[in-house]
């Protein structure tokens, strides 16, 4: 650990947050008023559990990825409060308030504090908490929002990518388009890096690239094609050999040799005549400056009648030269009959010319794709190789917020639990450990929390588990593995050994193996089994014995 100007420590192997935004301000004004009445009150010391979860799974599903963990730790390692914050706070807070409370403030980091918490990349489940603070309630409570704040959306986005992935399938390359429909920059840089944690291959986002190591990918848009007229604005004309010995004097001649002989394929009679002269100077140019990365957008003027035919005389031309081009994108019409229609081209102009893998050049997909629509592409069979998605996934325009919650449910070793007539809004009290159960097939059957005190599970054990409000649910469960799920991300001062934050690409591996992991029935888009969440019998026993002796009893007259 370093120690800070004001006399603070914090880890230097960790990093500060990626956005400079996220900083010991970034609170609702309710944690400050609470902070001063904690700190008057002379608890601001007390040792505190809070509890960071959800209630529900997003977009009606039955699982979540949890996301966002790596910024809330880094945003503890460096959380102390600036002299110019200490002092905005003076002019926000009442002039009741005593200047010894925002000298105090200027003491405050998370040195007091430790994080546990589920790892990041993790399929996980409404009620079990992802994250758990402990330390003083004063600066554990200052976490809440941008806690919150830093694992909602991710988690949300991150699902969202995951639940695409499932249904597009393990085989098809996912790109991630949203950087300019998404909420503003930060909104943007966050869905590249957790759609990439998710499950998608590749970002547009050449910021994300750089931050956060994840592939990029792009090729031209509409703008780039409409911008040319003719064959005679292509200046240079000149293309060098692959091999980088011989120089093909006029490209645009061999490319309209090409196109000459396509028109000449017997099956290929009568689907084209002329295409169009200022779409096949854009791909002629593009293919002159990027030859080793020609990928053409084929839907500006007609796909099968021009976009197609251009692009095949264009790439046959490269091949002649030694080069392969990458393929071509649709960005409109209909996705799944387009796709087909050009690879039937491919494969006809592979035979008729002895092109090795033209039949099989990478067909990619755009056009405000979603969920659904891919859905509906694989039923009505189709022949993309990769979509790139944008709007839909990066906005996760079917449900806005994941809705994640801070609760207290232990103070100086003392439960605490929050009722309500919402059975969906209880907390389970305590400090709680969690672990996963295994069953013989090797997916995950339950998840079970226990009070910190019990003895965990063991593999081959029977174990009773019972659900957390409702009395006749249940079952017994002898589990071939069991997984603890709560892991020391941060340590403070404590000495207790601290988990090393696993990279992007790591979460990312972790998201896929979890996955393999849950039975195709809880992972399903249209009506999944609902994912058993547990406890055990002495923490239910415990959980409404607290609950009785919490609630008032009424009165009748």
């Amino acid at each position: 650990m370093d120690s800070l100007a004001n006399g603070q420590t914090k880890q230097t192997d960790i990093g500060k947050p990626t956005n400079p935004m996220v900083s010991a301000l970034l609170c609702d004004m309710y944690q400050f008023t609470m902070a001063y009445a904690y700190w008057k009150a002379d608890k601001h010391l007390n040792r505190a559990v809070f509890d960071l979860l959800h209630r529900k799974n997003p977009f009606r599903g039955e699982y979540t990825i949890f996301a966002g963990l790596e910024e809330c730790i880094r945003f503890a390692a460096n959380f102390h409060f600036e002299q110019y914050e200490i002092d905005y706070l003076r002019t926000i807070m009442p002039s009741t308030c005593e200047d010894a409370f925002f000298q105090y403030l200027q003491s405050v980091d998370c040195s007091d504090v430790e994080i546990y918490a589920i790892p990041e990349g993790s399929v996980v489940f409404p009620r079990v908490p992802l994250i758990r603070v402990e330390g003083p309630v004063l600066v554990a409570q200052l976490l809440e929002t941008a806690f919150l704040n830093l694992v909602n959306y991710a988690s949300l986005v991150a699902t969202n990518a995951a639940r695409h992935r499932q249904v597009a399938g393990s085989e098809k390359t996912l790109m991630e388009f949203g950087l300019r429909r998404a909420q503003g920059p930060d909104g943007g840089m966050s869905a590249s890096k957790y759609c990439y944690l998710g499950g998608f291959d590749a970002t547009s986002n050449v910021d994300a690239g750089q931050r956060f190591g994840i592939p990029v990918r792009g090729t031209h848009s509409h703008a780039f094609v409409s911008s040319f007229m003719g064959l005679e604005e292509i200046a240079d004309r000149c293309l060098q050999y692959s091999s980088g010995k011989r120089t093909c004097n006029d490209f645009v001649s061999l490319t309209q040799q090409w196109l000459s002989k396509l028109q000449a394929v017997p099956s290929f009679r009568g689907l084209f005549s002329e295409t169009n002269q200022s779409e096949l100077a854009a791909f002629i140019s593009y293919a002159i400056s990027l030859p080793t990365r020609f990928q053409a957008l084929v839907d500006t003027f007609d796909v099968l009648r021009s976009g197609i035919p251009n692009f095949c005389a264009v790439a046959l031309a490269l091949s002649e030269l030694g080069y392969n081009a990458l393929g071509i994108r649709l960005d409109s019409g209909d996705l799944a009959y387009l796709s087909k229609q050009t690879r039937k081209f491919f494969r006809t102009v592979e035979k008729e010319f002895a092109v090795e893998g033209f039949g099989q050049l990478v067909i990619t997909a755009s056009n405000d794709i979603n969920e659904e629509t891919l859905d509906a592409l694989n039923k009505q069979g189709h022949e993309i190789d990769a979509f790139g998605i944008g709007t839909h996934l990066v906005t996760c325009s079917t449900q806005p917020a994941l809705g994640c919650v801070y609760k207290l449910v232990e103070i100086n070793k003392q439960p605490r639990m929050k009722l309500s007539q919402d059975i969906e809004k209880v907390t389970i009290p305590c400090k709680k450990e969690a672990y996963r159960l295994y069953g013989v097939e090797g997916y995950a059957l339950v998840d079970i929390m226990k009070g910190e005190a019990e003895p965990p599970p063991k593999a081959e054990e029977r174990l009773l588990c019972r659900h957390p409000f409702s009395e006749s649910r249940r079952a017994h469960v002898v589990p071939q593995r069991v997984e603890k799920l709560y892991k020391c991300f941060w340590a403070g001062n404590s000495g207790v050994p601290r988990e090393p934050l696993p990279s992007l690409a790591e979460a990312k591996a972790r998201c896929k193996e979890q996955l393999e992991a849950m039975r195709p029935d809880h992972l399903r888009s249209l009506n999944p089994t609902p994912y058993k969440v547990s406890v055990t019998a002495k923490l239910y026993d415990f959980i409404h014995f607290l609950w009785l002796s919490e609630a008032p009893v009424g009165e009748l007259r």
